[in-house]
């Protein structure tokens, strides 16, 4: 009898249900958007009961489209949007605040001030991490701060605070369960990557109550059961991983030197570094892969904050284009960008820059310029910016990467692939099963409940597309770099601190 995996993919823009068989296809998919809340420029928020219920939505719509029975899902893997945080109150299961988005710039002054205190070595040194208004931490002690009424509760115990995974679990299991995994813990700015615990000098120094943290269990394995209420039969749930460590997971790099490059609303771009952690001098990030048996997979990661959004921009702000198809069609038909290049740094910049203060900018613009022209350079943006990524991840792990795997649906775009390809100098993999951030969240579940016995039938389950070979010319290619180059340093701190 075939047995199932039920992955929630909780993002950025969207709550997903896939449904995937024992051979590692998906059969069915669920999907429900919700709200984007910008209260100031730079803030985003969302509101933590619309992600729960456009999660429990997509559920729904993904079994009952299915035609599977309940009695045939094995296991619940869950793989989310890292960093978003939530505080709610412990007994009632009420946020006491929106979730404030991995994309809020809000805490940046916050961040400014830990660095100007000196604490910017002992987080790299405990947490892998650069002081940023990305990570959790300070989303946590901002909420402390400006709730009214929170800091009184939180020290009282009666508040907790998780990333999005945590949120969802406390809700399917109807609050029995405060849990995370490594790889979602490891964002937190909080979570000392090394002893493997919530760090009290790091909570001192955010003033955060250790009471609020979860409890942090493996990323494979049996934590607990969806509540029979729910569904109308209890179900394991056995695998939890952020995003970007789920879709590395679901691109099969299992050895140190496979990396991954994730093309959604930003892109993420992850090298198994193995069982011991690297520290980055380029302004990349150390960060826990994923945790099984109790033994942890490091990674080295460079997120970068727009990418695939941009595209979103120029069919939702500009209204240069209807659908985000069309930019393929309209990059190929100019042969260049005219000179033209587009940094969308709309949120301040991510790896390896690191510059809260950056904003978005377009330079080279000639009165010949048209969308074309925006929109190829758009798309190059998005293959610039994984390159300066990549270059940094090479020089810090010492590791030569001949072939990048790639998913997400703007790499679907194969004028990008290739561009990709291109600008990197190495081949580009797109495998036929794109869905790998929710596929990761899958194997990682089935793997804990016996669907898949080790590592060896997941590297079979996993099949290529499309295979991309670089074509420009060295002296080509360093002549576009130093152009980007160029437009990067127009952008960067362009807001005054």
């Amino acid at each position: 009898m075939t047995k199932y995996i039920l992955a929630l993919d909780q993002g950025t823009t969207s709550s997903r249900a896939i449904l995937f068989n024992d051979a590692g296809l998906p059969v069915a998919t669920g999907q429900q958007e919700f709200r984007q809340i910008y209260p100031q420029p730079g803030w985003v928020e969302h509101d933590p009961e619309e992600i729960w219920q456009s999660q429990w939505q997509a559920i729904q719509s993904c079994i009952k489209s299915s035609g599977v029975s309940v009695d045939d899902i094995a296991a619940v893997g869950i793989t989310n949007q890292r960093e978003t945080t939530v505080v709610w109150n412990r007994r009632t299961g009420q946020a006491v605040y929106n979730a404030i988005v991995w994309q809020c710039r809000r805490t940046a002054g916050m961040c400014d001030r830990l660095r100007e205190a000196g604490h910017t070595d002992t987080v790299r040194t405990k947490t892998g991490l650069v002081i940023d208004a990305y990570f959790s931490g300070t989303k946590v002690a901002w909420i402390l701060d400006n709730v009214p009424g929170a800091r009184d509760l939180a020290e009282k115990g009666d508040l907790i605070f998780g990333t999005i995974d945590s949120w969802l679990i406390n809700k399917l299991t109807h609050q029995k369960l405060h849990v995370t995994d490594y790889s979602n813990a490891s964002r937190t700015m909080i979570y000392n990557i090394r002893d493997l615990n919530w760090d009290d000098e790091l909570l001192k120094m955010l003033n955060i109550p250790r009471s609020m943290c979860p409890t942090v269990v493996d990323s494979s394995g049996v934590l607990g059961e969806v509540d029979e209420s729910w569904l109308g039969r209890s179900i394991p749930i056995a695998g939890i991983a952020g995003d970007q460590q789920a879709a590395l997971f679901g691109q099969g790099c299992y050895t140190p030197g496979s990396a991954k490059n994730t093309y959604g609303t930003g892109s993420f771009l992850l090298m198994n570094t193995g069982s011991e952690p690297v520290a980055s001098e380029r302004g990349l990030v150390t960060t826990l892969a994923w945790g099984i048996d109790h033994k942890v997979t490091y990674a080295l990661e460079g997120s970068i904050f727009i990418t695939g959004a941009v595209v979103q921009w120029l069919r939702d702000e500009l209204q240069l284009i209807k659908t985000a198809e069309e930019t393929e069609s309209l990059a190929l038909s100019v042969s260049d960008t005219g000179g033209v290049y587009l940094v969308p740094a709309f949120v301040g910049l991510g790896a390896p820059w690191w510059d809260s203060y950056a904003r978005g900018t377009i330079v080279g613009l000639t009165r010949g310029s048209n969308r074309a022209h925006i929109a190829r350079a758009a798309l190059e943006s998005i293959a610039y910016q994984s390159r300066d990524v990549l270059e940094a991840m090479r020089s810090d792990s010492q590791q030569a990467v001949d072939v990048l795997r790639v998913d997400g649906g703007a790499i679907n775009n194969s004028f990008l692939a290739q561009f990709q390809a291109d600008i990197l100098g190495v081949r580009v993999e797109r495998p036929k099963v794109t869905e790998t951030t929710a596929m990761g969240a899958a194997f990682l579940s089935g793997l804990a409940v016996g669907v898949w016995e080790g590592f060896e039938p997941l590297t079979q389950v996993w099949q290529r597309d499309a295979l991309f070979y670089p074509s420009m010319t060295a002296s080509h290619r360093d002549e576009l770099v130093a152009g980007w180059n160029r437009a990067v340093g127009r952008s960067k701190s362009w807001i005054e601190q």
